[in-house]
């Protein structure tokens, strides 16, 4: 798959117009129905004026390719990251609702459980050592301001990673940092929590944070891996059609360059040889004369 026509057909086509005349050549194009302007993400020619013009050092460093196909994969981990949003914010919300109505839920609890414990008892089931019975007894117990602070927690943990998502999703390098450093901060910790007890769910979870960690690290040359950010702007460039163009317009002046000194030489040569010629012409005139000066024997 072309990822540079896929997302060129999905968002329209980048074109540029340098100042410097050498380069211009090599971005534009005429035919008889107007000009033609390469796009710098897929290589293409096309018609119409160029979406932005200006000096070499100013033009815009475009993604393509592999950078295309690395976003779309930031953006499914963005999404996992959206649905986490939506869990802890409800969960939070409900935490939150639970304590400012939980003299009310107790009340409730507390009239509705002899009937419960009897229909249970009499469909053969003891729910008096019950762990969810167990645990929302001590919910229960727990001071609406501490349930508040539980809230609060569970809510900014929903804000980082709405923060992650967004940064993710965007592409953005202040985004992946965010996302690698605050992904890493809770891998200790489930990596400790599957020492206790391992589920299919705390597995994959780790899994999807592990990936994310070094998928950020590797490809985006993160805290200096592989070169750092230098090395990654630097291959951004090399993959840029524009930069194609000023290697194809340097080669050309090198190539003329070559050509005038080539010929530049070759004149030089002749007029050297005919130098030498002229001072033989004048070396045999002066024999002459000098042989004609001279009294015959």
């Amino acid at each position: 798959m072309d990822w540079n026509l896929y997302r060129c057909g999905r968002i329209g086509h980048i074109t540029y117009s340098p100042d410097e005349p050498a380069l211009r050549e090599y971005m534009r194009a005429s035919t008889a129905a107007g000009q033609l302007w390469r796009c710098l993400r897929c290589g293409t020619f096309v018609h119409g004026d160029p979406s932005e013009s200006g000096p070499a050092t100013k033009v815009p460093v475009v993604k393509r390719g592999r950078e295309i196909r690395s976003e779309l994969i930031l953006r499914v981990f963005a999404i996992e990251r959206f649905v986490r949003v939506l869990l802890f914010g409800g969960v939070a919300y409900l935490i939150w609702q639970f304590g400012h109505s939980k003299q009310s839920i107790e009340r409730t609890f507390n009239h509705d459980l002899p009937v419960v414990r009897s229909t249970f008892n009499q469909l053969g089931f003891n729910i008096n050592h019950s762990r969810l019975l167990l645990e929302f007894r001590q919910a229960l117990h727990i001071s609406p301001h501490t349930l508040d602070l539980i809230a609060i927690g569970v809510a900014l943990f929903a804000v980082v990673e709405l923060v992650e998502g967004v940064g993710l999703w965007l592409s953005k390098r202040w985004g992946e940092y965010f996302a690698m450093v605050v992904t890493s901060l809770g891998l200790p910790y489930e990596i400790y929590d599957l020492t206790l007890t391992v589920t299919w769910t705390k597995g994959l979870l780790f899994a999807i944070n592990l990936a994310l960690v070094l998928y950020l690290v590797i490809t985006k040359r993160l805290f200096g891996a592989r070169g750092g950010r230098h090395a990654f702007e630097a291959r951004l460039r090399s993959d840029s059609v524009f930069e194609e163009a000023a290697n194809e317009a340097r080669a050309r002046a090198d190539k003329e360059a070559e050509v005038e000194a080539e010929t530049a030489a070759e004149v030089q040569a002749r007029a050297e040889v005919a130098g030498e010629d002229e001072e033989g012409e004048e070396a045999e005139a002066r024999a002459r004369a000098d042989k004609a000066e001279s009294p015959t024997s």
